[in-house]
């Protein structure tokens, strides 16, 4: 049993609680979609990301925060600064804020990830 801290410290900050769709998965193909903090209040965004494709992915960019790639399905290569991480599904990836990153999909078959960005806003600059 876990018990990192005294629960008495922390009062409810009077937020609700809500929910907002991140992607519709009726479909075959990758999830797309994101849904920025400030619609839930929150101080991150949550991007779903994916694609069929072996070698495609978001082009260079870079972000005034911390960005946590999640692998949810298959392989990827992270670009972050001069690093090259390989990872696979079940995996997470941090890009530090101010690091120029991109991501491709490896393959076999379909890259999925789950994409957490450290503000309530998605802020971005591609770069190539």
């Amino acid at each position: 049993m876990r018990k990192d801290f005294d629960p008495s410290t922390v009062p409810p900050d009077g937020r609700p609680a809500t929910k907002a769709r991140l992607f519709h998965s009726n479909g075959d193909g990758p999830w797309h979609g994101s849904v920025e903090g400030e619609v839930m209040n929150a101080p991150c965004t949550i991007l779903a990301y994916g694609n069929d494709m072996p070698g495609e992915g978001p082009p260079l960019h870079i972000h005034p925060y911390d960005e946590i790639f999640v692998v949810i399905e298959g392989n990827a290569r992270f670009h972050v600064g001069d690093s090259v991480i390989d990872a696979s599904a079940g995996e997470v990836v941090l890009g530090p804020a101010g690091v120029p990153h991109r991501f491709e999909n490896l393959g076999p078959g379909r890259l999925q990830t789950i994409d957490v960005h450290d503000c309530s806003r998605w802020l971005q600059t591609d770069l190539g």
